[in-house]
């Protein structure tokens, strides 16, 4: 499966002084960069995997993307806003499971789908767009060699370790959560969070060909 169809599918701790000498121009970085850094980042390492494509194993491009990933969503958002209002009454066992499994499926989602590369070029746009709320959508084409785009919005918050997607708009406008949310509800309703856990599982077994079972 090629790039540009998983844009359409995605319709994602100071005791000791020196230590915290140390961490604080990191925080200094999550405080003032933009929404748009972590999203640049993302693109320039999903380019990268697509270039090392699939004669690199799977794992390697796994390691590849799993922290721009870490980086650019917050993955936890995500799931809670997927799951909806039961997330509070599962258990704490359940949660923890899901986060992981959750975790793994979207980093193999996109090392699956982004596995070749034949001339494309992501296009960040520079100035997000507000919302109500004070998201920012920031927009990325994956443009292909013969100048066709695939537009892909992350709805960007600023949280505590900086700007994170808790969100992605396919074309503009079709909201990855709210699929989720709707394959969510159907399997939580039959079969509770393990069902959900998994699901995901399974889905991240298939995705990686078997390497990630």
């Amino acid at each position: 499966m090629h790039a540009n169809t998983l844009a359409r599918r995605h319709l994602f701790g100071l005791a000791a002084t020196g230590l915290l000498a140390a961490t604080l121009p990191g925080l200094a970085r999550a405080e003032t960069a933009g929404p748009t850094t972590p999203i640049q980042a993302l693109d320039t390492a999903l380019l990268a995997a697509m270039k090392a494509g699939r004669t690199t194993s799977f794992q390697q491009r796994y390691a590849m993307l799993e922290g721009p990933i870490d980086t650019a969503f917050d993955l936890d958002a995500v799931l809670q806003t997927s799951v909806g209002p039961r997330w509070a009454s599962l258990s704490a066992s359940e949660q923890n499971d899901l986060r992981g499994a959750f975790r793994r499926y979207t980093v193999a989602n996109y090392v699956a789908n982004f596995d070749s590369y034949n001339g494309q070029t992501f296009r960040l746009d520079a100035s997000p767009r507000s919302l109500p709320n004070g998201d920012q959508v920031v927009t990325t084409r994956l443009v292909a060699a013969d100048g066709s785009p695939t537009e892909l919005g992350y709805v960007m918050r600023r949280t505590g370790a900086g700007w994170k997607a808790v969100d992605v708009l396919a074309d503009g406008a079709i909201s990855r959560v709210a699929v989720q949310r709707s394959d969510f509800r159907g399997l939580l309703s039959h079969g509770g969070g393990q069902a959900l856990v998994a699901s995901l599982q399974r889905k991240t077994a298939d995705l990686s060909g078997g390497a990630l079972a």
